[in-house]
């Protein structure tokens, strides 16, 4: 169960960190970076960060790679621009939530073209 304050601190940390990856971070590792989400554990002390890659598989890697590298970097900004009682841990994980979407979606509009091939040709038969 999310509360209010879990919320409201994971929207403060997701523009922060946004902020910081576009402005502080140069790292040749990191690639054009959104961040997506923010999770915060109940007690404020963890957050789990999701962010999408703009570009192929072996960007995806190294960004996350990146992102990684820089999560204490990254925690100790935060520490001096939030005021946070704690500043959480944090967690970067790549969000592959629009890459399959993507390939749902192909994949319906697939069946659904071979499910109107399949009704058209009967009434080409007739």
């Amino acid at each position: 169960m999310t509360t209010h304050r879990m919320e409201s601190v994971g929207r403060e940390l997701q523009a922060e960190i946004s902020q910081i990856l576009r402005t502080d971070i140069d790292d040749p590792l990191i690639g054009f970076v959104t961040i997506t989400d923010v999770e915060m554990s109940p007690d404020l002390k963890h957050a789990r960060v999701y962010f999408s890659v703009l570009g192929d598989e072996r960007e995806k890697v190294e960004t996350t790679r990146g992102v990684r590298r820089a999560a204490k970097f990254i925690r100790g900004l935060i520490a001096e621009r939030m005021e946070l009682r704690y500043v959480p841990t944090l967690r970067f994980e790549l969000d592959e939530t629009a890459e399959r979407a993507q390939r749902i979606e192909r994949l319906l509009r697939k069946e659904a073209q071979e499910l109107q091939l399949e009704e058209s040709e009967p009434d080409a038969e007739q």
